[in-house]
């Protein structure tokens, strides 16, 4: 008796774990500015505003379970102390981090200068940045999303906000 350890199927193999795929259409911007705050920005038209009374907001992304949160102060002879903070608030992510990448931003013809940090890794805010003309304004921006940080998991919707960030740094005017 002959037994046959051959067969015309292929081997079993255990299905990869699926990933989310997320994909969202391109953005569309429209101009943002307060009545009473001294400035203005693109904004996308996915993110709903939320202003407070000293012309901070929160830019939400309902869509995205996610939001960046804007925080203006003036500056009063005290830039340096502004600086200090906007930079200890994004280090403090260094715990949980992978990396911080820093990116100068300058807009010598609108007066715009700034800072885009990129953080990798399963820290709480995937991008932080911060904006000045140095001498009267001074904004911090700070993406968060309202679930456990996993870098995999939210990496689509950082890279979308990541890009928000930079046109809103890009866009913005001070209000004369």
């Amino acid at each position: 008796m002959c037994v046959s350890l051959f067969s015309c199927k292929e081997d079993v193999l255990p299905k990869p774990d699926g990933f989310l795929a997320l994909n969202y259409s391109e953005p569309k911007y429209i101009n943002y500015g307060g009545a009473d705050c001294p400035y203005e920005f693109m904004k996308n038209t996915k993110a709903v505003v939320r202003y407070k009374s000293d012309c901070s907001a929160v830019l939400e992304y309902p869509e995205m379970n996610g939001a960046l949160y804007l925080t203006y102060r003036p500056v009063e002879n005290n830039i340096k102390e502004l600086l200090i903070d906007a930079q200890k608030l994004t280090y403090e992510h260094v715990v949980k981090a992978d990396n911080i990448a820093e990116e100068k931003y300058v807009n010598e013809y609108h007066g715009v200068y700034g800072m885009f940090y990129d953080v990798a890794g399963n820290a709480a805010s995937q991008s932080q940045f911060y904006v000045t003309d140095s001498t009267s304004h001074f904004i911090t921006g700070s993406i968060y999303f309202n679930v456990t940080p996993n870098y995999d998991s939210i990496l689509p919707a950082a890279a979308y906000l990541k890009n928000d960030i930079r046109h809103l740094m890009e866009s913005l005017r001070w209000k004369k």
